[in-house]
């Protein structure tokens, strides 16, 4: 059963995607479990999410997938606004939700998460104690990384060039001026976040039809500011990260370090691939089957 359930986060309705789990194979004396998901940098929850969801209502759990405000069908502006700290309260607030849908185990929530989000999915739980449990794969767990990263595939250059039009940007939004927007994605060289050479092909497998390439410029400042990999300490419950070896987005280092001083049970599934790879063919066939074994053991 699909369905559109209510979400309100700072006062915008989110778009969501509510998927009651197929069987009660899952249910305990509280319900069943619900995993809630929100995907990564920019992305909308029609971009390649909706295989995960299935596996795990296939499994016996519910999924609530939830759009950020400002994207998709979500209210709020400015528009594709990709802030951390906003992506966070909308974990907060759908995790809430959650908790009231019928049949669900109010102390059975997951939090998945890919990308950016992988990373928000460790801040959140670090911050609710009655999370269940956390799936986090090919994550951003630390923006400074990111930005080395920028540096290593883009040159400085890039990442002046880049710097200078989220500077321009900031500087307008303060004086009142209209928003300067870049592209989400762009090839190698582009004006636009992200430029790594699998950066046009790997959006491209997965974008959906509410995916809009923009976002405001200044945004690009606040990605060194995002280092949920210094919360990892304060996640209680068990985690299971999968990392994508080869990724050339989000440094698998910092995944490691999340696994190395996450103050819970910690499971690390290492695949061989890059940063967008995870979604589709082999890698997100091993990934997913341990994703599924997860949650059973929650």
């Amino acid at each position: 059963m699909e369905t559109q359930i209510t979400v309100e986060s700072d006062g915008a309705r989110l778009g969501t995607t509510y998927l009651r789990a197929d069987d009660e194979s899952l249910a305990g004396p509280g319900g069943r479990p619900c995993v809630v998901m929100a995907h990564g940098f920019g992305a909308t929850r029609d971009s390649g999410l909706r295989p995960f969801a299935e596996a795990f209502t296939t499994a016996g759990a519910d999924v609530l997938l939830v759009d950020y405000r400002g994207f998709a069908d979500s209210e709020g502006t400015p528009r594709r606004h990709v802030d951390h700290r906003a992506h966070r309260r909308d974990y907060h607030a759908a995790v809430a939700r959650a908790r009231l849908i019928d049949g669900v185990d109010p102390e059975r929530i997951v939090l998945w998460g890919s990308s950016y989000s992988g990373g928000h999915v460790v801040a959140v739980a670090a911050a609710d104690p009655r999370i269940a449990g956390v799936i986090s794969q090919g994550a951003a767990m630390d923006g400074l990384g990111a930005l080395t990263e920028i540096l290593r595939y883009g040159g400085p250059w890039q990442l002046l060039k880049v710097s200078a039009h989220a500077i321009a940007d900031a500087v307008g939004h303060a004086l009142g001026r209209r928003e300067h927007r870049v592209a989400i994605f762009g090839p190698p060289g582009a004006v636009a976040a992200i430029t790594s050479p699998d950066a046009e092909g790997g959006y491209g497998a997965i974008i959906g039809p509410s995916f809009v390439n923009d976002m405001p410029a200044r945004d690009i400042l606040t990605i060194p500011f995002n280092r949920p990999v210094t919360a990892a300490p304060r996640v209680r419950c068990p985690m299971l990260l999968v990392v994508a070896a080869s990724d050339s987005i989000a440094p698998p280092a910092a995944v490691r370090k999340v696994a190395a001083t996450a103050g819970g049970p910690v499971e690390t599934v290492e695949i061989d691939c890059g940063h967008f790879d995870i979604y589709v063919g082999e890698p997100f066939a091993t990934s997913i089957e341990r994703q599924v074994a997860f949650i059973r053991s929650l």
